[in-house]
């Protein structure tokens, strides 16, 4: 079973390697989701790999975000170089660069990202027969499913043991898109669950998971024929990597000689400080949010040192670190209320601030060169900063552990402050990317990639005009007032109960409704899902929305008796995705909720659009959780430190949380129909239909009025680029 190991930058890959990593999973500068940290230059990844090579290890290349259509030649370009280096596989996320690799660079081996949402055997298969080569499950899976999953596929599987966590289902996440571009799907991910909410006026952090530990199910899991296990962290530091490598290395060795219960006896002390959050299995053992979520902790990453007593200003500090072969602090032995002052000078040099705080640390004394981490007490900011000098008690408080520490400016008494690295790692391991990169030259070139013909689409299976989709088989009867061209029904037990037993004429005709499956599927729904989709096949449901890879494998056999629509979540945003989509046999698509109107149309040539559907008011969900929230939480809405406000929906085994504000393009139709889009979806599925207002927005609708108070998402801007400003414009 192969250990893979996250590097983020060269020191944290030396860490992995030195401490035993069969591989290394690693980015580049654009195209991965993990664009924060540090990542490698050209230069240092071509040493690098040679250099792990030639000890006999593995390289992963993450490329794991989606791309624009605009982007498409840059993605092309990246992976001939990465073809011309022969890297050990590229971990994906995006549809189109797996078309783009089996078409034009089949030596690269394909490892499907946890982005991808693959929770299932069915959809695992899928990908084999696509030269996807590793899937990366979906964390959102116990370890029964985990086997079930291995017993039904070829494929190799992945399975990530240590590390942070997402509340979302993976790939599922619109939340932090939604408030202002920055997508998970494009490794911009601002982590806007781990913020803190308030709920009738008390505040939590509702929404900020534990951090996963497996360490003592890794023999469970090579037992059950995992190929390998993976550890999270491409930002988090050397000692970290480090210290979670040997951990899991020493367990995973001691396997074959029966000596796993001392080995993980062992590496549970290596990793009692590993500066990170309290630890959870997740959904491994038992599906209980109660698990892996705490709303008093705040997510920090780190040894939480305490919350700041005291703020006083200080002077400038004649030597700043400590002087080698001395345990002093710079300020001397005692303080006495002046910590860090130097005799004659005025001038801060410990931040902008000049600021130090008086933290009771409980004995854990940082020294000058390590790392903090300061949380403003209403969650406001976040900031990491290196100390400039080792921390000294405050004069007769020795005894309590209070000490002091230079801060930087921002932060005040009530604000709490974390150990995330300490200094004592330096130059631990021999370096992996080597001190000559000038043999080092290659780079992406400019090629161009081979141009696309338009998938003409056959004659159209769906009729122009507005769809709305519902939630509820209720909702059929209130929807029949302002009666839409079909009706698109939420797949859920409800509803497909209803569908198969009702003997009351619905207002809705088998041949007037679509069903739409929902995103996340997993091995536990299989057989009982497959059962059901005959049996309404068999009563005239033949229009199906799917939404996961798993669905179009459930729906093969009759394919050529079904009209197939690529959901919202089988992410389209560029030429090469779309015809992915098109080689299944699917002609019709929803574009993505987080789409602009230039991509889509950079996207879809005029022909292609009448089987294309565009979704014009919404409430989309933002964050999909695998976890009734009910069982923990009682309140169905919360808002954030702007008063925003969202809403939690559950359906006793699934929560998702949705804005407040609606996503409303209806006042954009007539331009779209110029532009010969001509099917229009309005999406209330996630509540319940109230006629009121569902009139009122049918009438925006077919008056191309626009909604009002609703917001664009990235309909206008697109997606938020690296460099601040929009990647995408449009009108």
């Amino acid at each position: 079973m192969e250990l893979l190991a996250p590097a983020g930058n060269s020191e944290a890959l030396a860490a992995a390697i030195g401490e035993g990593a069969d591989a290394v999973y690693l980015g580049l500068k654009d195209f991965n989701a993990r664009l924060r940290s540090a990542n490698f230059a050209y230069s240092q990844f071509e040493g690098a790999l040679r250099t792990v090579h030639n000890l006999k290890r593995k390289v992963y290349v993450a490329v794991n975000t989606i791309f624009t259509e605009r982007e498409t030649d840059r993605v092309y370009q990246l992976l001939k170089y990465l073809a011309a280096l022969r890297p050990d596989g590229i971990i994906v996320q995006d549809f189109g660069i797996v078309k783009m690799v089996k078409e034009c660079f089949p030596s690269l081996k394909i490892h499907s990202s946890t982005q991808m949402n693959v929770a299932s055997s069915r959809a695992c298969n899928v990908l084999s027969k696509q030269n996807v080569s590793r899937v990366v499950l979906a964390r959102e899976l116990s370890l029964e499913e985990i086997k079930t999953i291995r017993s039904k596929t070829n494929v190799e599987l992945e399975v990530f043991v240590h590390g942070a966590l997402c509340i979302s289902a993976s790939g599922l996440c619109l939340f932090s898109s939604f408030l202002g571009g920055k997508s998970a799907n494009r490794g911009m991910c601002t982590q806007a669950c781990r913020r803190l909410y308030t709920v009738n006026d008390e505040s939590g952090y509702y929404f900020s998971p534990f951090d996963l530990q497996l360490l003592e199910q890794a023999p469970q899991l090579c037992a059950a024929g995992i190929n390998a296990i993976k550890i999270e962290g491409r930002m988090k530091s050397a000692e970290y990597v480090g210290a979670v490598v040997r951990a899991y290395r020493s367990v995973i060795d001691a396997i074959p000689s029966g000596q796993e219960a001392q080995a993980i006896h062992d590496a549970q002390q290596i990793l009692r400080n590993d500066f990170a959050r309290e630890k959870t299995m997740f959904h491994f053992i038992e599906n209980n949010p109660s698990v892996y979520l705490n709303p008093e902790q705040d997510g920090g990453t780190g040894i939480k040192l305490g919350v700041i007593k005291k703020i006083k200003k200080v002077k400038k500090v004649n030597r700043p670190f400590q002087s080698e072969g001395k345990d002093e602090s710079a300020c001397g032995t005692a303080c006495g209320g002046r910590p860090f002052q130097s005799e004659g000078e005025n001038e801060s040099a410990l931040g902008t601030g000049g600021l130090c705080g008086l933290v009771e640390c409980g004995g854990m004394v940082p020294a000058a060169g390590d790392s903090i981490r300061l949380h403003k007490a209403d969650d406001s900011a976040r900031k990491t900063h290196k100390l400039a000098v080792s921390a000294c008690f405050e004069a007769g408080l020795e005894r309590t552990g209070a000490v002091w520490l230079d801060i930087p400016d921002g932060f005040d008494v009530g604000d709490t402050v974390y150990l995330v690295q300490t200094k004592s790692f330096s130059h631990r391991y021999a370096p992996v990317v080597p001190k000559d990169l000038s043999p080092f030259k290659r780079q992406p070139g400019r090629d161009t990639a081979p141009g696309r013909m338009p998938q003409i689409a056959k004659k159209p299976s769906f009729p122009a005009g507005l769809y709305v989709s519902v939630g509820h088989i209720e909702d059929l009867y209130i929807a029949q007032a302002v009666k839409p061209v079909q009706i698109v029904l939420s797949i859920n037990q409800k509803n497909i109960d209803a569908l198969l037993n009702t003997k009351t004429p619905l207002p809705f005709k088998s041949t007037e409704m679509i069903l739409n499956f929902d995103p996340f599927y997993n091995e536990a729904l299989d057989s009982r899902t497959m059962e059901q989709i005959e049996k309404l096949i068999a009563r005239g449901y033949k229009n199906y929305m799917v939404n996961n890879l798993a669905h179009i494998s459930i729906l093969a056999p009759l394919r050529k008796e079904l009209n197939i629509i690529a959901g919202p979540y089988l992410y389209t945003f560029n030429k090469y995705a779309a015809e992915f989509i098109n080689d299944m046999g699917i002609d019709s698509i929803v574009s993505p909720f987080e789409n602009s109107r230039q991509n889509l149309e950079k996207t879809f040539s005029e022909k292609e659009r009448a089987s294309i559907f565009i979704i014009v008011f919404s409430y989309p969900a933002l964050f999909r959780i695998q976890s009734n929230l009910g069982s923990m939480y009682q309140f169905k809405s919360f808002k954030d430190s702007k008063d925003a406000e969202f809403r939690l929906i559950g359906d006793g085994e699934s929560t998702v949380a949705l804005p407040k504000t609606p996503f409303a393009i209806s006042d954009k139709i007539p331009f779209l129909q110029a532009a010969r889009f001509n099917r229009f979806i309005l999406d209330f599925s996630p509540e319940r239909l109230q006629k009121k207002f569902y009139k009122e927005i049918m009438q925006c609708a077919k008056m191309a009025a626009p909604v009002p108070n609703a917001v664009r998402f990235n309909w206008k801007n697109g997606f938020f680029s690296n460099d601040g400003a929009r990647a995408e414009s449009g009108s």
